[in-house]
């Protein structure tokens, strides 16, 4: 073989190599990329998915550090390479988003680049008793502001669109179970019960509540006080003909539960005479008509039973002596002594003092 055929085989031979190591080289390349974008980067050990909050304001580097903190992802700089492709830094969506596992870093950022969050199931309890207590548990739900909730719940001035004040603020919400985006702001969470308020409140129970003589927000004080007076359902509206009757005959309602609320102490299970000599606005044996506002939240049938209430000529109730929840009913006071000397016998007998 000549030497100028030995030569051009050479050449053909590391242009050949070169060749193939740029194509191996970009198969590496490839892969890699592949890898970065496709295969799974989100590994959760214990569960099939989780939630990712992401507060309002926040950037990129702290959703990274987030994600990678709390175990969500495996590989850190993987996620940011496509995150940069994908210019997520421009698309930071505050909320809560769920995050399944074996999501790969395309998908898991398409999803947040998009906003879609999952919706928060908040349940308004009605057991929640004062404002504050009620602020407290939103702000534990929601990316809710605490100071500014607290402002519009005391802010007379706007309450006054929905006839309450910052007295009867806590009638705006009615026990039941809402759905919410977690990066709810306090204007929008307090718009948004209000229009769940007006909803409720349909001219037929407006016409209800005109024929008793009472607002709304006046029939919604009337029912958190029922509420706490029985877990019978039948009970209900039996009881609120009584405090009806009371406040048409311009008589105090003397109802036990606004003594608890104006003590300040639930744990009460027994009111005393020490309690009916509270100085407060509350106590209804001390004031006639009915207190400035809801001593609870009150749910949809508490309501319904004071608007349905029960006609009839009782004046007078106390809990049956065998604790079953449900009430004797009086219309006279010697008759009411009797039932109260027998549900006062049964709570002695059962040591129950306070």
């Amino acid at each position: 073989m000549s030497a100028k055929k030995s030569k051009t085989s050479f050449f053909k031979k590391v242009l050949i190599a070169i060749v193939f190591i740029i194509v191996l080289g970009g198969s590496i390349a490839a892969y890699e990329i592949y890898d970065s974008v496709y295969l799974p980067n989100v590994s959760l050990k214990k569960t099939e998915f989780t939630y990712l909050y992401i507060k309002t304001g926040s950037t990129i580097d702290g959703v990274i550090d987030q994600l990678y903190s709390r175990g969500i992802i495996i590989n850190k700089n993987t996620f940011n390479w496509v995150a940069e492709k994908k210019n997520y830094a421009n698309h930071v969506h505050p909320g809560k988003y769920l995050i399944k596992n074996h999501l790969n870093n395309n998908d898991l950022i398409n999803l947040l680049r998009s906003g879609k969050q999952t919706p928060v199931k908040l349940s308004l309890n009605n057991c929640v008793r004062k404002k504050e207590y009620f602020i407290s548990e939103i702000c534990k739900a929601l990316e809710v502001d605490s100071l500014k909730l607290d402002k519009l719940l005391n802010d007379d001035q706007f309450l006054a669109a929905y006839d309450l004040n910052s007295e009867t603020a806590i009638a705006l919400f009615i026990a039941n179970t809402y759905e919410f985006y977690w990066n709810t702001s306090a204007e929008k969470f307090v718009t948004k019960m209000g229009e769940e308020y007006n909803k409720f409140w349909t001219q037929e129970r407006i016409q209800k509540a005109n024929e008793i003589g009472l607002k709304p927000a006046e029939v919604i004080t009337l029912a958190s006080i029922v509420q706490n007076e029985t877990i019978r359902d039948t009970d209900r509206p039996i009881i609120a003909g009584v405090y009806i009757n009371r406040l048409k005959k311009n008589m105090p309602l003397q109802a036990d539960p606004t003594l608890v609320w104006a003590s300040g102490d639930f744990s009460i299970n027994r009111v005393l005479n020490v309690h009916k000599e509270i100085d407060s606005p509350y106590n209804t044996y001390l004031h006639t008509g009915l207190p400035p506002g809801p001593i609870c939240m009150v749910d949809k049938k508490n309501i319904d039973a004071v608007l349905n209430y029960q006609k009839h000529n009782y004046l007078y109730f106390c809990a049956k002596e065998d604790f079953s929840g449900y009430s004797n009913f009086a219309e006279n006071y010697e008759q009411h002594q009797l039932n109260a000397r027998r549900y006062q016998k049964a709570l002695n007998e059962k040591g129950i003092q306070h």
